[in-house]
């Protein structure tokens, strides 16, 4: 069997490979937190959030949750019985900071700041 037919035989079964996985995780929501980050906003996404009577902007809040930055040095992560994150975001010409407070089972927005971004025309 020459090199040419082996890269052929890998490449054909790579592909027949990729199309069954597809198959299997069609229609799911799979996805792949391997970094700090990613693992932090996903695992306040999937709990309840609770806000506070004061924040009115929940919407902001939803997209920096789901996009936003995770700004470790400011965050007190390891406090204890629920550590403090801060994550920081862009939404409509305007950085975001929100401040939440991750338990076991509930996260909480302590703090919502927004600034307006200065744009030159």
């Amino acid at each position: 069997m020459t090199l040419l037919q082996r890269i052929g035989y890998y490449l054909g079964g790579f592909a027949i490979g990729l199309i069954i996985l597809g198959f299997f995780l069609n229609g799911k929501k799979v996805s792949c937190a391997y970094g700090p980050e990613a693992r932090v906003l996903k695992n306040i996404n999937s709990k309840t959030i609770e806000f506070h009577d004061y924040i009115s902007d929940s919407t902001a809040i939803r997209h920096i949750l789901k996009a936003g930055d995770v700004n470790f040095s400011k965050s007190e992560t390891r406090k204890k019985p629920c550590g403090i994150f801060i994550i920081e975001g862009d939404f409509k010409d305007e950085k975001t900071e929100v401040t939440v407070k991750n338990c076991d089972s509930i996260a909480t927005i302590i703090d919502f700041k927004k600034r307006r971004i200065n744009t030159i025309p």
